[in-house]
């Protein structure tokens, strides 16, 4: 008897943990803000109509100093086409490491802090499950979260890191179909009967 309370005990907390774990998707993206430094924000609001990639980053971090170098290429190639890419820091002393993070990788696009308190709640990261960076969010242009990884995620894989992103922004850039066409008289046209 005490064997099936023990299994039921652990098939609940195993259920409980996977469903706190699903961040909804799609979801609305709060005007999240990124501080810049010197009173200057870069908000989400100020990107709409535009696919935005966001990186949650520590600096000191390998793997998150990859998808920068990784996202500074997607900039580049994709950002005449809507693209824009933004990242934050993270941790405790980000501010202070930020200036010669910037001078050492040289992003195309704004890199600003945010307590690890915004980052989780932005992401609904669980409180308690162990948070793994990088984190990117997929943004749409009707400024839709569409999809979000962790460094733990497959998707964020040293090997296929670069293939994936570049897959799934190309995929958000894709414009959507045109409206088919009516059809009927043209401007100018005059039907004639018989």
């Amino acid at each position: 008897m005490r064997f099936f309370r023990v299994i039921s005990v652990l098939t609940l907390l195993a259920l409980a943990v996977a469903s706190a774990r699903a961040a909804v998707l799609p979801r609305p993206s709060p005007d999240f803000a990124i501080n810049l430094g010197q009173g200057k924000q870069a908000r989400i609001s100020q990107y709409k109509g535009k696919t935005v990639v966001i990186a949650f980053i520590l600096t000191y971090c390998s793997h998150c100093q990859k998808a920068i170098g990784v996202l500074s290429r997607m900039q580049q190639e994709y950002g005449a086409r809507g693209l824009q890419v933004l990242a934050s820091a993270t941790e405790d002393m980000a501010a202070a490491a930020l200036p010669g993070f910037l001078r050492q990788f040289e992003p195309p696009f704004p890199v600003g802090v945010n307590t690890t308190d915004e980052f989780v709640t932005y992401m609904q990261h669980p409180t308690m499950l162990q948070l793994y960076m990088p984190g990117l969010v997929f943004i749409d242009r009707d400024g839709f979260i569409q999809a979000q990884c962790e460094g733990r995620d497959a998707f964020l894989e040293a090997t296929s890191m670069e293939k994936n992103i570049r897959a799934k922004v190309e995929e958000m850039l894709k414009t959507p179909d045109a409206a088919p066409k009516k059809t009927g008289a043209r401007k100018g046209y005059t039907k004639r009967s018989n």
